[in-house]
């Protein structure tokens, strides 16, 4: 039935027109803006996950400044320490020409001190935006080591940051100071004795290391006739358990820096030893100790049921006053002016050397890995980017045949809507 109110092919053909003229404008908006979602409306979801990555590529971009800034650092502190490790090696070629008697040994003392100026120098120069990590003397918590921005953890409790931590390497050649008195003292804190067992452990994991606090390591030989050893040689104290004043005059004495724990104290107690034990001329078979992590190993095969060597660590709290000193503070002591403080200076200056080497390692593997995290974040970074690509770019190849299709739909249907419009005019024919 044909009606001249109602053109049903007209609106269905108009209809069809509007459908095509949205879907266009959808194509055309992608090909103007590269993105298939731009804006909530075209997909509340997708806009949603899009937005969040996009945040989450602003902060890896943030740390990945922060890791550069880290990095940066770092190498300057390596740098140094590696500098400080190669001056040590030559002062102890300088140490052991001084060992001959033919030598002019006030000049190579002169040369000596020099040396340890220009450590000094280098140690205070080594810092990268004010933050130096060759110098750790303040007992303030957290003080001892620096953290990095590494990582953003989001998970369904929200964004949290990863941190690297990064230790401090004390290289300088600042005194550190005992008090003789006050504080809480403990004497034997954890100690063993060699007998005709000739092995023992210290176990020192009990102990805390505090920042400020002092350890000392104290021996006490017994072998009265010296038949099995030098009982004056094996006696670091003149009893059995050593004093808080006797600790404060000792060689054997490390203040622990912030951030140090027990391990890193037996470490330093250890150099202790090295130069204690080459000064008095120990035969390791008389008294061998081997530090590792928290423990002291302890072995001799001089020892007997009444022929015996007590070590103990002896431990003053922070509450004394005790002043933290450099970790080559034993440098200011050297002294090559005579034939004995030459050989003390060798015994001193390798110990010295290890604690550069390993402030070198140290940096070095910090470096390592922050170098592996900067790579990790960058690579994250480019996922992520490539998802909210996968997300939300359009498919240009797809629009621009879609669009094509899509004029071609147009002008049929504009064809179609005209035609449509003119049906109703054949109704004339019939009234003529």
């Amino acid at each position: 039935m044909s009606s001249i109110l109602t053109n049903n092919g007209a609106s269905v053909a108009l209809q069809t027109l509007k459908s095509i003229n949205k879907e266009m404008s959808t194509v055309q908006a992608e090909i103007s803006t590269g993105k298939k979602v731009a804006r909530p409306g075209d997909n509340a979801a997708v806009w949603a996950i899009s937005k969040t990555m996009e945040a989450d590529v602003a902060g890896f971009k943030k740390i990945s400044d922060n890791l550069n800034l880290g990095q940066a650092t770092v190498a300057v502190a390596r740098q140094g320490a590696e500098t400080i490790t190669d001056l040590l090696t030559d002062m102890k070629g300088k140490i052991v020409a001084a060992q001959e008697d033919n030598v002019d040994r006030s000049k190579i003392q002169a040369d000596i001190e020099a040396l340890t100026t220009q450590i000094n120098d280098i140690t205070k120069a080594a810092q990268f935006n004010g933050q130096n990590l060759l110098i750790n003397q303040d007992a303030t918590a957290d003080s001892g080591s620096i953290n990095i921005m590494a990582s953003l953890d989001r998970s369904s409790n929200g964004v949290s940051t990863t941190t690297m931590n990064v230790k401090k390497q004390d290289l300088s050649t600042n005194a550190s100071t005992v008090a003789a008195s006050g504080g809480t003292y403990a004497a034997d804190a954890a100690t063993a004795t060699l007998n005709a067992t000739q092995t023992a452990t210290i176990d020192a994991s009990g102990l805390t290391a505090e920042a400020g606090a002092a350890f000392s390591i104290s021996v006490f030989g017994t072998d009265a006739d010296d038949s099995s050893f030098t009982q004056a040689d094996f006696r670091s104290t003149a009893a059995s358990a050593e004093t808080q004043a006797e600790m404060a005059a000792g060689d054997l004495t490390y203040v622990a820096a912030e951030g140090d724990t027990m391990a890193d104290v037996v470490n330093a107690l250890g150099k202790k030893w090295q130069t204690f034990a080459h000064t008095n001329n120990h035969d390791s078979s008389d008294l061998a100790l081997t530090f590792s992590g928290s423990s002291i190993s302890m072995s001799s095969s001089s020892t007997s049921g009444s022929d015996t060597i007590k070590v103990a660590i002896n431990r003053l709290d922070a509450d004394a006053g005790n002043t933290i000193g450099g970790g080559l503070e034993d440098l200011s002591d050297l002294d090559v002016s005579t034939a004995s403080g030459a050989d003390e200076a060798l015994g001193r200056i390798e110990g010295m050397i290890q604690i550069a080497v390993e402030a070198s390692a140290a940096f070095g593997s910090d470096q390592g890995r922050i170098d592996t995290q900067a790579d990790f974040v960058s690579k994250m970074t480019d996922t992520l980017k490539s998802g909210i690509g996968a997300l939300t770019d359009a498919n240009m190849e797809e629009s621009s045949a879609k669009l094509q299709a899509l004029q071609v739909q147009q002008q049929l249907a504009v064809q179609a809507l005209s035609i449509a419009n003119q049906s109703p005019q054949t109704l004339l024919a019939l009234f003529r």
